[in-house]
């Protein structure tokens, strides 16, 4: 495809994801094309320009500018969640499409405004969920879509990471972050659960801890949740700060189960194992840019060539489910979820 059919893209926040992930992607994008930056330090958003070879680069004062340029059609929103809403509401306005990043806002009223601001200017909002296509998880829900662990009954899923010094300091910031691992991890865990057994929880229970309150004391050092179904599906979740690096999803039915990991990272292969039906089920994934595949998707959609299936509504949706986990932490009894 050549380089004027490419869907204009600039990327807003260069932090570690935005370095590590999103912009490398571009390269191996077909459909889509890197064409402006916008950083706070707006030095930082230049020499990432050349390196990443954009023909723009803004600080954030000049997010305007940017929105301005005929080139930029859509906007990838990589900044911490707490910045989330103001990004995608100014780029609606400006008729911008708009990917950004999980989880969707900060709190469920920032994400309720950032899909309504969307919807009323005609542009579509798609939540970075790149395990939508990713290839071991599609796998996984191609199997439990197509009956072949039978009636699911539970799930159990986690993601964690030890957090030491070098650690972003915003992830501990109430404001910017909304929350702890619960928004920065155990989002995956909600969402991807969720997406696999076709389904959204009518009830939250959970609990959260913080050992060390001096580094943690606006937000959860560790959560564990239960999500009760209509269906009768269980999913057991946790997520901590302060753990070694765990990340699976473990699903239970009444023919079989089958186990990926790890299942939420992007650095590493992934291994799914099972026992279906007294047969046993080994597969290996290897590594693949899953930021290439959704930031695809999304340039397919904006060219109308599919849908966003991990849309604004799908991460508010999570936004819900993440309020009344923490509600039923406060309280320390059940929540019933109304969407």
């Amino acid at each position: 495809m050549s380089t004027a059919n490419k869907v204009g893209f600039a990327v807003v926040g260069l932090g570690s994801i935005a370095q590590s992930a999103v912009l490398p992607a571009f390269a191996k994008c077909k459909k889509a094309k890197l064409v402006a930056l916008v950083s706070r330090n707006k030095n930082k958003a230049a020499r990432l320009a050349r390196q990443f070879k954009a023909p723009n680069y803004y600080g954030k004062e000049e997010y305007a500018a940017c929105l301005a340029n005929p080139q930029v059609s859509a906007v990838y929103i990589a900044t911490p969640q707490g910045e989330h809403q103001e990004f995608t509401v100014r780029a609606a306005e400006a008729g911008k499409h708009v990917l950004c990043e999980k989880p969707l806002a900060a709190d469920v009223e920032q994400s309720a405004r950032m899909v309504e601001a969307c919807k009323r200017n005609g542009v579509l909002l798609m939540t970075a969920y790149r395990k939508y296509f990713e290839p071991s998880t599609v796998y996984l829900r191609k199997l439990i879509q197509d009956g072949k662990l039978g009636r699911i009954d539970v799930m159990h899923s986690a993601f964690s990471e030890r957090h030491g010094p070098s650690a972003p300091g915003w992830l501990r910031d109430a404001g910017l972050a909304g929350g702890g691992p619960m928004m920065d991890l155990g989002v995956y865990c909600v969402n991807t659960s969720r997406w696999l057994a076709g389904e959204d929880p009518v009830e939250a229970s959970a609990r959260m801890w913080t050992h060390d309150k001096a580094r943690y004391p606006e937000v959860e050092e560790g959560v564990t949740f239960r999500l009760q179904f209509l269906s009768g599906l269980i999913v057991q979740g946790s997520s901590t700060y302060s753990s070694a690096m765990s990340s699976f999803i473990y699903v239970q039915g009444t023919k079989g189960w089958v186990c990926l990991s790890p299942a939420f990272p992007f650095e590493e292969p992934r291994r799914l194992s099972g026992k279906i039906n007294g047969r046993r089920l080994e597969r290996k994934f290897k590594i693949v840019d899953e930021f290439a595949l959704e930031i695809k998707a999304f340039a397919d959609a904006i060219q109308g060539k599919g849908t966003v299936a991990p849309d604004g509504v799908e991460g508010h949706r999570d936004m819900v489910i993440l309020r009344a986990i923490y509600d039923s932490a406060r309280k320390r009894e059940p929540v019933a979820i109304r969407y």
